[in-house]
């Protein structure tokens, strides 16, 4: 009988639980032999969905896909480089017990559409750039028991994006709110 509760409740701590999730990205280009100075941060936006599944009880696994727009700004000239990404994070999260987390792990991302905007000019020029990317990310969150949370993450591109020039390499620094949509999840665990 113990031994059947122990299931039950591991079993109920890997039920998946489900969330949105939205905010502001601040990103710039990480350009091998670039000057750092002749670049800026572009402001953009992501928007997607999350999943969350408890390991243990402090531990919890949460994949995500979200649309994501970043890129960079010429500092010169003003010239932006638009990029919008479906981006896939799989985050292990050591969840506190005052609602913060604390997480890490790999993203995976698909790029879907690249705009230059050169000279005042708006220019597809998604066949200059790869059509991948990868990185690490790190974050902290917090969980309100109310489901509502905010979190911050840096995304750390590790794959070149370029496909006509030098190495270059995203930088995505992300503020987000989220909101859990499980009302059991929300009352017993954060």
């Amino acid at each position: 009988m113990l031994g059947l509760g122990l299931l039950v409740t591991a079993g109920a701590q890997t039920k998946p639980v489900f969330g949105l999730k939205a905010g502001v990205n601040f990103s710039r280009w990480n350009v091998d032999g670039g000057n750092r100075d002749a670049l800026n941060s572009l402001t953009g936006f992501h928007v997607g969905a999350l999943g969350h599944i408890h390991l243990s009880n402090q531990i919890a696994l949460q994949p995500e896909i979200q649309y994501s727009s970043q890129g960079a700004e010429n500092a010169g000239n003003g010239d932006k480089y638009t990029m919008g990404f479906v981006n896939v994070p799989i985050m292990l999260q050591y969840m506190f017990d005052n609602g913060f987390r604390l997480e890490a792990g790999p993203y995976f991302g698909l790029l879907v559409s690249a705009k230059d905007k050169l000279n005042g000019v708006n220019v597809d020029s998604k066949d200059d750039y790869k059509s991948g990317d990868a990185g690490l990310g790190f974050g902290l969150n917090y969980l309100s028991y109310s489901g509502l949370g905010i979190g911050g993450r840096y995304n750390l591109g590790l794959a070149n994006i370029n496909e006509v020039g030098a190495k270059t390499t995203n930088r995505v620094i992300q503020l987000s709110v989220f909101y859990m949509l499980d009302n059991n999840h929300k009352a017993k665990s954060r």
